[in-house]
């Protein structure tokens, strides 16, 4: 590794403890960037990467809220604004119990790449809370989020940083999240993406993720004459990125014969029925396990971990980080999976992801395959901004182009670097080099 990465992610651990995510992530990118500073050592002179590696911002908050009973609770709320060097901050609120600042901060980190990747004048950030809105009334959610947003609206803005949703802020929770800013800063503004159509939202944004994933894999196989048609799939999650994974790779001839929430997974062998998973999620926003009541010959088994036991040609994890790891990709492989697309944020661990590579299958990383969420969160920032709608169709040629785009980048930076066929390495390098010219031409900031 170049000794002056190596010294700062040195000193970025020790300056950080207790941060094992953000700690990850940076990690996996620097790696991967140190060649890049092996060719250019006036990155080092210009203390480029100090600061990349701190977030320009961190605002935490006590959000308290009163539930049903009357009984009030409080969770952390977090905004890492991350870096602006090429746009206002862009990146989601996940609200999961699983949240803390190390989770922000990995977030936040990746997101300034994958943003950068995507070619649109966007920066890095995450947010988020403890709270989990599983099993909360809709009165609950309102005032959590309300609560949420009372501290929140002095640190965004439409030209500053524009929120989205993530794991566990959907529809829902963005309306009323919106709502409340409008009311406390009396303007209707695009500060938030993933709103309502019928509130300056925009067509295709709930698809964007999973079929951004699909779009960008369907470029990498063709590097090896592969396609979807007849494959079988495996897609973990049942959320918006994994229900719209399994949407377009279906229509592609496709068959998903295995989906999971954060209770467990189902098998169906005839194919996952998507009626149904929507019907279960979107719907009556049910546990996944429901699934075998309306297909009794699918198989739901308490766990997400062994859904990787599953035989498949291309491998979709699409619900958190670090869910495949070491040994579940030596299962995978074992089997002979072909792919893997990271629809989630880095949901494999790094070594899963190097033995991935190592074993010759194909590998689309996080920063890139599921940038297809936060592309159609800018195109909802430019048609806000001119107050106006573009047809499905329109939004879904820009995402494909876009996602096409992000896929010849990354191919093209790793041959630069004589890395070919490294889409990790090569995802990490484009979305540095834009970054990094950016920041250098603004000065130290």
């Amino acid at each position: 590794m170049n000794a002056y990465v190596e010294r700062v992610l040195a000193d970025l651990i020790k300056r950080n403890p207790n941060e094992p995510e953000f700690h990850q992530a940076a990690t996996e990118i620097l790696k991967s960037l140190s060649i890049v500073f092996d060719k250019h050592p006036e990155y080092e002179e210009k203390g480029l990467l100090e600061m990349l590696v701190e977030p320009e911002r961190i605002i935490m908050f006590r959000v308290p809220w009163q539930d049903d009973n009357g009984k009030i609770h409080v969770n952390k709320g977090y905004r890492v604004q991350f870096n602006s060097a090429i746009g206002p901050y862009k990146g989601g609120i996940r609200f999961r119990d699983t949240v803390n600042l190390s989770v922000i901060k990995f977030l936040g980190f990746e997101q300034i790449f994958k943003n950068s990747l995507t070619g649109l004048p966007i920066g890095g950030g995450k947010g988020g809370s403890d709270f989990d809105p599983k099993g909360k009334s809709d009165s609950e959610v309102m005032r959590f989020c309300q609560s949420f947003m009372s501290e929140l609206y002095r640190h965004i803005g439409a030209d500053t940083d524009v929120p989205a949703g993530d794991i566990g802020v959907g529809g829902r929770e963005i309306g009323y999240l919106f709502g409340y800013y409008k009311k406390l800063v009396n303007e209707h503004t695009g500060v938030l993406t993933g709103r309502g159509l019928t509130y300056g939202g925009s067509l295709v944004r709930t698809q964007a993720t999973g079929y951004g994933l699909i779009y960008l894999m369907e470029e990498m196989l063709k590097e090896k004459n592969l396609d979807f048609a007849g494959k079988i799939c495996v897609i973990s999650g049942s959320g918006n990125v994994a229900i719209y994974a399994h949407e377009k790779a279906t229509q592609l001839g496709a068959k998903v014969v295995a989906m999971s929430d954060s209770n467990g997974y189902v098998y169906d062998a005839d194919g996952i029925d998507l009626d149904v998973i929507k019907t279960i999620k979107e719907v009556k926003r049910e546990r996944i396990s429901t699934y075998i009541n309306y297909k009794p010959n699918a198989k739901y088994v308490e766990g997400c971990k062994g859904i990787w036991n599953i035989k498949c040609d291309y491998a979709l994890p699409c619900a958190t980080q670090n869910e495949i790891d070491l040994e579940s990709a030596k299962i995978l492989v074992a089997n002979g999976v072909l792919a893997v697309g990271e629809g989630a944020n880095m949901p494999c661990s790094i070594d899963a992801a190097e033995y991935f590579q190592k074993s010759g299958v194909l590998f689309a990383p996080a920063k890139a395959a599921n940038a297809g969420g936060v592309a159609c969160s800018a195109l909802e920032m430019a048609q806000s901004s001119m107050r106006t709608y573009w047809s499905f169709e329109e939004v879904d040629s820009r995402l494909k182009h876009i996602m096409v785009n992000i896929f010849h980048n990354i191919k093209d930076a790793a041959m630069r670097y004589g890395l070919d066929g490294d889409y990790i390495a090569g995802a990490n390098i484009a979305g540095f080099e834009k970054v990094a010219s950016s920041m250098i031409i603004q000065g130290v900031c």
